[in-house]
């Protein structure tokens, strides 16, 4: 098996496709919206994915944390609020706020078990600043850390309810980049001490079955190298510090916050640490030359990676429409 989890380029596998993912044999896949119609069209599409492996726990994943970010959208599903909807609510009733993100968790995980979709890349736990990029800041839970601990960790065990795996994002924090990395490389000059506040949340969640690097620059830490390709960064503060043994997988390496050929930063990103490097933009050439650059999973990514799979309830049990009446008659507080 492949250490990476690759990107599909349609409503159905091309014939290419099939070939080369039964060849390759990725950890797993993700899905974006060029990959989603309906329902009946993304069951089959998930069906076909396992039928290929021959793995029942194989990682579908797709990012659906609600807001802009949204994958299934309506009118086939519904749509869900972003993570500064609970903040909101958080600010005058806590308890409130945590029970509506796990009601949310509970009916996006339905909501993606009902197809086939294992894992969601969320909750998102970085912290917002005054000056955060907008693509993390109208995502985020908000500034404090124990509040977008509370509210990531209600998410995720909502999540897991429904029988689905929740990524942990993005490690060891993304909330003060000034810069996108989809276009170009954050580097942030905060001291040990500000960044010992950032990794607070993702230290609380640090049993969270999966977790997701960031393309940031830490100076504090490592003045060379963006967190997804530094061993120090992944083996003292990610493993280290924040004390993180589930699977940690890249963000996308096609970001423009890395440089080099997709095979070359798939190898760093091994090297450096990560169990697993997603590839989400379903271009054969260079998935082929990721497949070709890159060995076999580790013995230690695979432990984790069967540990992630089984760390979930069995889908099933969640009625969508009761838990999302749940969460808005707590965020109606606000």
């Amino acid at each position: 098996m492949k250490p990476v989890i690759y990107g599909l380029s349609g409503l159905t596998l091309t014939p290419d496709e099939r070939a080369f993912f039964r060849e390759a044999d990725p950890v797993g896949y993700i899905l974006f919206g060029r990959n989603v119609q309906d329902r009946a069209q993304l069951s089959a599409l998930t069906s076909e994915l396992r039928s290929i492996t021959g793995r029942d726990r194989l990682p579908i994943l797709i990012d659906q944390e609600g807001g802009r970010v949204a994958r299934m959208k309506p009118p086939e599903w519904p749509a869900f609020p972003a993570g500064p909807a609970f903040d909101a609510v958080y600010e005058t009733a806590p308890a409130s706020a945590i029970a509506a993100a796990r009601a949310n968790g509970e009916a996006l995980g339905a909501m993606l078990a009902e197809v086939g979709i294992t894992v969601d890349c969320a909750p998102m736990l970085d912290r917002r600043f005054p000056d955060t990029v907008t693509a993390i800041a109208d995502r985020a839970f908000g500034g404090d850390a124990m509040q977008v601990a509370a509210l990531g960790r209600a998410m995720l065990d909502g999540l897991a309810r429904a029988g689905v795996v929740g990524v942990v994002k993005h490690m060891p924090g993304h909330g003060r980049a000034g810069v996108d990395s989809h276009y170009e490389l954050p580097i942030v000059d905060a001291s040990d001490a500000e960044l010992e506040e950032d990794i607070r949340p993702f230290r609380t969640l640090a049993q969270a079955p999966m977790g997701m690097t960031c393309h940031v620059v830490f100076q504090a830490w490592d003045a060379d190298r963006p967190a997804t390709l530094s061993p120090t960064v992944i083996a003292d503060v990610i493993r280290g510090r924040i004390g993180f043994n589930g699977l940690l997988m890249t963000d996308d390496i096609d970001m423009k916050a890395l440089s080099g050929t997709p095979g070359e930063k798939a190898e760093q990103a091994l090297a450096a640490g990560c169990d697993v490097v997603l590839d989400c933009w379903a271009r054969m050439d260079e998935m082929v030359e990721i497949a070709g650059r890159i060995g076999d999973i580790s013995d230690a990514a695979q432990q984790r990676l069967d540990r992630a799979m089984v760390s979930v309830a069995t889908p099933g049990g969640v009625d969508i429409a009761e838990a999302i009446a749940r969460r808005d008659a707590f965020l109606a507080l606000a």
